[in-house]
């Protein structure tokens, strides 16, 4: 059992300053304004004052920034991020104190000691969107069931590369005593490996709520028995050598031009070379290692090096046995934002074995 592992929240805020307060009838330039400058803004009377005034900072964003191109995407991003997180809503008694918000049982779940604080409207919203997915539940066509993810845990929204290590899983013929999944997120990949017949995966994770969530949701059933988890960098206290590792990793370099990175989509320099190094302690002599990546930091101009070419290149510890890709399907005509590199956006499986 996954005990004493204390998740992710957001932060429960007490404000004793004097707050800037905003509804239908406040004046919108001077508002955001005060924003602009740093001054914090609390929402009263209607939920919906809070959306109306995220939407008029994103127009007056779009005015002043280019949004056109990845990067320049990445800087409007950041630059919303940081002004909408000024933007504070009312909690007591574990409710929304404006009229017509929604109910979310998060704030109760998550909050057991404190009842009555402020969040940020964008930490509400994520944790209201949360909530449903955790309630209702996801279908992912590679399972058979619906996952319910945990608040604060990456899940996949997109499945070509889920479908591309399906196929690979069918086709695979070696042995199915033992598998790692690094970095185990919602557990999609664990739930395909168990799928196909694997009798045991060990799934880690540096994200407490990964973990306890995952623990949470199979609670005492077969998949509890079948998969074991653990709260740690990489391959956290698995030392045993298996027959399969599989790593979906962040498929972006951190940029130093953006706060707040979130840990599921970028990756530091040392999250490669690390990974190679442990992962050729833990794999048996033919045993096989399966990276699910993408050429998305390439077709956008982030950088032109891949991370598992340079490993391959390096010629020390693994060859490559087969790389298979996926042209990723086209995005949504709902999607705002102008994402034409995804036309020529591949998923990648690389399969690797030892020298």
């Amino acid at each position: 059992m996954i005990t004493n592992i204390h998740v992710n929240k957001p932060e429960p805020m007490v404000s004793g300053k004097q707050l800037e307060l905003f509804n239908s009838t406040s004046d919108i330039r001077s508002t955001i304004k005060a924003l602009v400058a740093g001054k914090p803004v609390l929402i009263t009377a209607f939920y919906s004052n809070g959306l109306l005034l995220l939407k008029e900072l994103q127009m007056y964003l779009k005015n002043k920034l280019p949004n056109k191109t990845f990067q320049e995407q990445r800087v409007f991003r950041a630059e919303y991020h940081k002004l909408s997180n000024l933007v504070l809503i009312e909690i007591a008694a574990h409710k929304l104190t404006v009229k017509k918000s929604p109910s979310i049982g998060w704030l109760e779940k998550l909050y057991p000691e404190t009842s009555d604080f402020l969040l940020t409207f964008p930490q509400v919203q994520g944790l209201n969107s949360a909530w449903q997915w955790y309630q209702n539940g996801i279908s992912i066509p590679v399972l058979r069931n619906k996952l319910h993810p945990y608040y604060g845990t990456y899940f996949p929204t997109r499945f070509d590369h889920l479908i591309l290590f399906d196929n690979w899983l069918k086709r695979y013929e070696g042995p199915k005593k033992s598998a790692i999944d690094v970095g185990i997120g919602s557990g999609v990949l664990s739930f395909q490996m168990i799928k196909s017949g694997f009798q045991k995966v060990f799934g880690t994770d540096v994200n407490p709520n990964a973990i306890v969530g995952l623990t949470e949701f199979m609670g005492d059933t077969k998949l509890s028995r079948k998969i074991e988890l653990d709260f740690g960098h990489l391959f956290g206290k698995f030392e045993k050598q298996t027959e399969l590792i599989v790593f979906n990793p962040p498929w972006l370099p951190e940029s130093k031009d953006i706060d707040n990175l979130d840990g599921a989509i970028y990756y530091n320099q040392n999250l490669f070379p690390d990974f190679f190094e442990a992962a050729k302690k833990r794999l048996l002599p033919e045993g096989k290692l399966v990276i699910v990546f993408s050429n998305l930091a390439q077709i956008t101009n982030v950088t032109n090096r891949h991370p598992i070419e340079k490993e391959l290149a390096k010629g020390g510890r693994f060859q490559l046995e087969a790389c298979l890709k996926r042209t990723v399907k086209k995005a949504s005509e709902k999607t705002k934002r102008d994402q034409n590199w995804r036309a020529s956006e591949e998923v990648e499986l690389w399969v690797l074995i030892n020298k």
